[in-house]
């Protein structure tokens, strides 16, 4: 029997901005509720299947596509973390055009640069505070 390793489990976060903005929350927040169920149904999807089942935009974004009444939800994220584990929704929009608008896209890369960012400077500050420590002793 060949050992594969541990297996991680995707689960999504949702991006925060450096002084604690939620957009992604307040965007599921302000739709109705079963428009809102819907959405989660299909993060429940993803998080099971993987990026497989979404639509890749590109560089590491990828849209989720949600239908519910008539409308089209577009949840878009990418696949983050040391073993691509963390789904990170980056932006939400009901959308109105056929195609995704270029400005969503650019902010979904914008706040993925901007959690990547963070991201490293807080490991970076981590390592630094573990180094100094050591040397205290």
């Amino acid at each position: 029997m060949v050992d594969e390793g541990p297996t991680y489990h995707r689960q999504w976060r949702d991006y925060r901005s450096a002084r604690g903005a939620r957009p992604i929350r307040d965007f599921l927040v302000a739709l109705p509720d079963e428009d809102r169920a819907t959405i989660f149904e299909e993060m429940e999807h993803v998080r099971k299947e993987g990026t497989r089942v979404a639509r890749h935009l590109r560089g590491d974004i990828y849209e989720m596509r949600v239908t519910h009444d008539n409308k089209a939800y577009r949840l878009l994220f990418a696949s983050v973390g040391r073993f691509d584990h963390i789904l990170l929704s980056l932006e939400g929009f009901q959308k109105k055009t056929q195609r995704t608008p270029l400005a969503k896209m650019e902010l979904a890369e914008r706040r993925l640069a901007d959690w990547q960012r963070r991201g490293e400077a807080k490991k970076r500050t981590a390592t630094t505070t573990r180094a100094e420590t050591k040397g205290d002793k």
